[in-house]
């Protein structure tokens, strides 16, 4: 059986890993495709030692935007209730439904934090009223709000 060579990949590549990773891979296919074509660096000491140090910058950034996400939760959960003013007819019934959108642009107004609209979830809304909203600020973070839903 052949010996694997280690490399260190310059780019991602499908099936293989991401730019950074220490992989393995046959001597022929490094060699003779992935050399060449400069998606790889053999795995010298000093290369490992910078992948170590890429890794460890990269865990220290994660770990800070997990942090600043977990100061944005605390905001928000701290003013806990937005208020949405939509029309109203008949039996408290509003006209259309809230969205997401509406929801970001009530927490931009009230908090100047801007909430990417794609992470609230946000039940059927279709009458005034009290309702709980989640908004995920990270990946591991996750907010519960109250939306207050309240005539014009």
């Amino acid at each position: 059986m052949a010996k694997r060579v280690q490399v260190v990949l310059n780019e991602s590549i499908n099936k293989l890993g991401q730019n950074g990773d220490l992989v393995e891979v046959a001597p022929g296919y490094a060699r003779n495709y992935l050399i060449p074509k400069k998606l790889v660096t053999l795995a010298t000491p000093g290369i490992l030692r910078q992948v170590e140090q890429r890794k460890e910058k990269e865990r220290q950034k994660l770990l800070a935007q997990r942090q600043e996400a977990e100061g944005r939760k605390t905001a928000l959960e701290t003013i806990k209730r937005f208020t949405i003013r939509k029309e109203v007819g008949e039996g408290e019934a509003i006209f259309g439904t809230v969205t997401s959108s509406e929801v970001a642009e009530a927490i931009q107004a009230a908090t100047n934090q801007e909430v990417d609209r794609r992470g609230i979830t946000v039940p059927d809304i279709n009458k005034t009223g009290f309702y709980e909203a989640t908004v995920k600020l990270h990946p591991e973070v996750t907010a519960t709000i109250e939306i207050q839903v309240a005539p014009l």
